[in-house]
């Protein structure tokens, strides 16, 4: 289990590699492959009712994607998929901007995706700020959702609140990358973003929260009950003796 430097929010699960119908989409900077990325699907969401999924362009066997411009440094990286014009977007682009961090408090360097960008039309441009999307560098990062949508957690978040971007969407499914240390073409063990309290979970905590306090009160009575028998067998019968005056009385009584 590893510990992010980014805050308690959540804790990154190491985790095998998952397996995918495609092979991950490789980057080679100065001779070295540098980054490693693929999804399961990967689509765009524009003007509210489009949708362009783009998955076969990037990685079905056919691929169509042009990687040209991608780089990679010691601290940064950046990849870009140009996948030319689709549909009616013209020079449509998305851009992974990474960064690599040494966190005292972590003893390790940590890689952060910082954010995603979608060009088209030539001119236009789109910015989702990731958030909490990291790694150790020595790891790969995978989540079976990094979107902006609301349903998925929005890991993306519109740079802006402008209509040109609140109605665009991207979602990766089965989301993996690694940006730094890449060896052998392989991705690394996966730091998964799988969180320990979902709404799922909380929800089932506190049910059996409830269960357990109902029970614990029936137990309390119970024990209480069979205390009241117990002292009612053993309770002695009290005798009070008469007084010789009641006694006259109620001879003169008769």
């Amino acid at each position: 289990m590893l510990y992010s430097p980014h805050g308690p929010k959540r804790k990154l699960l190491q985790a095998p590699s998952p397996i995918l119908p495609y092979a991950p989409l490789t980057v080679v900077y100065n001779g070295k492959t540098c980054i490693l990325f693929r999804a399961r699907k990967l689509a765009i969401r524009y003007r509210n009712h489009t949708l362009v999924d783009l998955t076969e362009r990037a990685f079905g066997p056919e691929a169509q994607v042009d990687t040209k411009g991608s780089v990679c440094s010691k601290d940064k990286a950046m990849l870009i998929l140009r996948f030319g014009d689709v549909q009616d977007l013209r020079g449509l682009a998305v851009r992974l901007r990474m960064s690599n961090t040494f966190y005292e408090s972590a003893g390790q360097n940590w890689f952060t995706l910082d954010s995603v960008h979608i060009h088209y039309n030539w001119t236009h441009e789109v910015i989702f700020n990731a958030t909490d999307v990291y790694a150790p560098s020595t790891n790969s990062y995978h989540c079976q959702h990094v979107s902006s949508l609301q349903k998925y957690d929005t890991l993306l978040v519109p740079s802006s609140n402008t209509d040109s971007t609140t109605n665009w969407h991207i979602t990766f499914t089965d989301f993996q990358i690694q940006a730094f240390n890449v060896l052998s073409n392989k991705f690394a063990s996966a730091s998964d973003c799988a969180t320990f309290l979902t709404p799922a979970i909380l929800m089932g905590l506190i049910t059996s929260l409830i269960l357990l306090l109902v029970l614990a009160y029936a137990l309390h009575m119970v024990v209480h009950l069979k205390h009241i028998d117990r002292y009612e067998d053993h309770k002695t019968t009290v005798y009070f003796p008469r007084s010789t005056e009641a006694e006259c009385t109620e001879k003169n009584n008769l």
